[in-house]
């Protein structure tokens, strides 16, 4: 059974977190409760299963490579393989462990070069991974050398992938996945970076996840927020009508401009658009490791650049904002 112990203790030696424990304690237990039922016993077998490393051959700087295939005789690669499997679908990474390559549906590691060479420096900063799925691009803020980093993500099975890939370092990174919400957790201020990737086109307020995020930060800390977006100007704001692209929890996309003037009405400064960029059928595709329909299933098959549905094809941007240093912003 994973345990959030390991978690709880480190928010006792981290005075910015501090006050997290009168609240997170509670929440855990109750999604621990919640989450009996379903395929968590399952998958939670599997992080019993893992063979027993002690490699030092971890690689979080040019991807997330954790143990060499040497180290391991080819039955237990099989069981680890078969093991990896048990957790499909495998959406964020790549990753390599032991040799195996998790040729995930999305190539998160080109998002990560296209924003990396934008942002603060990770090293020693406190980071909030909002929506952070498995937990790859954590691990690649690790490998940048930043002092904490905390990701929150509802799904159990992200939770268990993340588990299984963190079980296998054997070094007790400073880097956790907590299975809750952002709206479940009480602001606190206190981070030096924020990323939301992913999230804002699911929000019913997007205006609302934008005032959440920041409520996370600390003076003068840095938001990274990407998400989908439309063509247009300041102005422009696309609303689905109902599916899109066989997603129905798409509620607002706003283009890139206009998801500027939103940051800018929250009160934040020094926003910038680093990047607007199609999304490519070898970026978003189905593999051995997600068999699950992907991208160019919900693309109409004429015309590559409208979705099934019709509506222009998925456009994502990335911005990156300041907290403003004073109290009135």
């Amino acid at each position: 059974m994973i345990s959030f112990y390991p978690f709880l203790q480190t928010l006792t030696q981290e005075p910015k977190l501090q006050p997290w424990l009168e609240t997170l304690p509670s929440l855990l237990a109750q999604w621990r409760q919640d989450a009996r039922h379903g395929n968590l016993p399952k998958w939670e077998k599997v992080l019993k299963k893992l063979p027993s490393t002690d490699s030092v051959n971890i690689d979080l700087k040019d991807g997330v490579r954790v143990g060499q295939r040497h180290e391991l005789p080819e039955h237990e690669l099989k069981k680890l393989e078969n093991l990896l499997q048990v957790l499909h679908p495998w959406r964020k990474g790549p990753y390599q462990i032991h040799g195996i390559d998790l040729n995930t549906e999305w190539r998160s590691d080109w998002k990560w070069d296209r924003l990396l060479p934008h942002i603060s420096p990770l090293k020693n900063r406190l980071i909030l991974d909002v929506g952070c799925g498995n937990g790859y691009h954590m691990w690649r803020m690790l490998g940048e050398k930043a002092r904490r980093v905390v990701g929150v993500d509802p799904s159990s099975l992200f939770l268990c992938q993340f588990e299984l890939v963190k079980q296998l370092t054997q070094s007790h990174p400073p880097i956790d996945l907590i299975p809750l919400g952002i709206e479940q957790l009480p602001p606190l201020e206190s981070f030096d970076s924020v990323f939301s990737m992913g999230v804002l086109y699911h929000r019913r307020s997007p205006i609302e996840h934008i005032l959440q995020l920041k409520q996370h930060l600390r003076a003068g800390g840095e938001l990274i927020l990407e998400t989908l977006v439309v063509e247009g100007n300041e102005h422009t704001v696309f609303v689905p009508p109902e599916r899109y692209a066989k997603m129905n929890n798409v509620w607002f996309l706003p283009s890139a401009k206009a998801l500027k003037t939103w940051l800018e009405k929250c009160g934040f400064c020094d926003v910038r658009i680093i990047n607007v960029n199609k999304t490519e059928l070898d970026e978003q595709r189905q593999t051995e490791w997600m068999r699950n329909e992907s991208l160019e299933a919900f693309l109409d098959p004429h015309d590559k650049h409208r979705t099934i549905e019709g509506h222009p094809a998925p456009i994502r941007a990335t911005l990156i904002a300041k907290k403003s240093e004073t109290k009135s912003a």
